[in-house]
């Protein structure tokens, strides 16, 4: 967290890293954020960070107490349905308009993103796990060639990734999500297109639920 930034594009890639550290995790929700330590690590001077943690607050990342210290956002679970919800509408849509070129080829793709993302878990390797799930979905999204939806699915997936990444580390049985994902490849080498939309839905809300009662 110590790497200097170029100068060309100050401000934008101050606000850029400072989101990274954020969602991934580096800067821990609760975490107090002083705009100088923060200026010193980056190399840069108080402005752009400044100008960063304004725009971090408007997207619900920092919250400014009155006080005016500035902290990381608590995770917030409370739209988190809503998101899921989306994200699963979406990728069946994608799904439906990728399935007649789906070949062997991207099953077999699939198999594999599947395989690496169980041994990350196993490693509890989070990023790297939420890597290959993104691998393992982004192979149908691809091929639905609907850039908009792509677009789309990808701004939310960013929003939800700071509660994916909690899912991998508490979640107990986040390892079901492999499972899941095989009862979508089950269901395109069948070419069962109904199945594998069902399985799409149940594997986003089932983590869904899993994150849910893990937070109880």
């Amino acid at each position: 967290m110590s790497e200097k930034i170029q100068r060309t594009f100050v401000r934008e890639e101050a606000y850029l890293k400072l989101r990274n550290w954020i969602v991934e995790g580096t800067l821990e929700p609760g975490l107090k954020l002083r705009d100088k330590e923060l200026a010193e690590k980056m190399g840069v001077s108080r402005t752009p960070i400044r100008e960063a943690l304004l725009r971090l607050e408007d997207e619900g990342l920092v919250k400014t107490k009155p006080n005016r210290s500035t902290i990381v956002s608590l995770i917030d679970f409370s739209n988190a349905f809503h998101l899921y919800s989306i994200v699963w509408s979406l990728e069946q849509l994608a799904l439906s308009q990728a399935f007649e070129s789906i070949t062997d080829a991207h099953i077999q793709a699939m198999i594999k993103a599947n395989q690496r993302f169980l041994q990350k878990l196993k490693n509890r390797d989070r990023l790297a796990a939420l890597e290959a799930d993104n691998d393992f979905h982004s192979i149908y999204i691809e091929l639905s060639q609907n850039k908009e939806l792509e677009k789309i699915l990808s701004g939310i997936k960013y929003k939800l990734m700071r509660l994916d990444l909690y899912y991998f580390e508490k979640v107990k049985d986040a390892h079901l999500s492999y499972e899941e994902h095989q009862q979508i490849i089950e269901a395109l080498k069948r070419k069962d297109l109904s199945s594998a939309l069902t399985a799409v839905e149940s594997n986003w809300k089932e983590s869904f639920l899993r994150m849910e009662i893990q937070k109880k």
